[in-house]
């Protein structure tokens, strides 16, 4: 959680000053998996800028691949002498070097959409520091993102500067697919980006906005009695005294307990203690 003394990034379309450490660190990893042919694709930041121009500097880079590919591809990185562990078996691994992480995401941090093949197999070419590599594509980033919402981490700023860069050309079909039945959380970030950018609004479909709206309207003047509380998907910190003390329902956790593909693997004890100790 970011502290009040701890800066924020801040947006620029000027290209951050990388560390030489930092440089390596992300080059060793892209160049090593590609050389080996790891299925994966670079998202976060680095993704954000391929789309958008804007850059924000960060400690870390993201790479999206399905959990089956996490365990492989840990021991490669162990064997070119980084410190790998599982940090979240439900999305997350780390690898690190020196005070660098490459973060490997297996899907949204909530359970609610693993990353699937197809998810690499529609990432776009591009080129990461020098390298060649497959980027995130933006409907993805945008289903991977609108979850972001956090109350120390929102990412909707990122999925209204997605949608302004590469609103017109969205396969919006996909976006819908992935979101699925959360496809309410995709209409709030819909709203947003109206509000951000009234406008641009043109850059969503208005078909889009109209099976939305309607839907939404629907939805408000007919509630599902039986529809279980989603606030622990949203952030299941600020909404635990629903759960803990309110008695509601903890649809988070059945999200974990019945996830479909959690990354498989040991965490490594040096990587483990270095976090307990942070």
């Amino acid at each position: 959680m970011a502290q009040e003394d701890t800066p924020l990034p801040v947006t620029s379309s000027a290209e951050p000053d990388w560390s030489a450490e930092a440089h390596d660190c992300y080059r060793s990893v892209l160049e090593t998996l590609a050389r080996e042919r790891v299925p994966c694709a670079v998202g976060g930041g680095f993704a954000l800028h391929e789309h958008t121009g804007i850059w924000r500097t960060t400690k870390d880079l993201d790479l999206l691949m399905e959990a089956k590919t996490v365990p492989p591809t840990l021991a490669l990185l162990r064997e070119a002498g980084f410190e790998t562990w599982i940090k979240d078996p439900i999305w997350l691994a780390k690898a690190m070097r020196g005070e660098y992480f490459v973060d490997f995401i297996t899907g949204v941090g909530n359970a609610t959409l693993p990353v699937e093949a197809s998810w690499i197999e529609r990432a776009i070419p591009g080129e990461i520091l020098g390298v060649p590599c497959r980027v995130l594509a933006a409907e993805e980033m945008i289903a991977s993102k609108v979850f972001v919402s956090r109350r120390e981490r929102f990412d909707g700023s990122d999925v209204a500067h997605l949608i302004r860069a590469r609103g017109e050309c969205v396969d919006w079909e996909r976006v819908l697919q992935l979101m699925d039945r959360h496809w309410m959380m995709l209409y709030w970030s819909l709203v947003l980006f109206a509000y951000v950018y009234p406008a641009e609004t043109g850059k969503v479909p208005e078909r889009i906005w109209q099976q939305l709206s309607q839907r939404f309207a629907e939805e408000v003047r007919q509630p599902r009695r039986e529809e279980a509380f989603r606030g622990m998907l949203v952030d299941p910190k600020m909404f635990a005294i629903d759960v803990n003390e309110w008695g509601l329902h903890d649809l988070y956790r059945d999200y974990c307990d019945r996830h479909p593909s959690p990354i498989q693997g040991q965490e490594a004890p040096a990587a483990r203690d270095r976090e307990k100790a942070a």
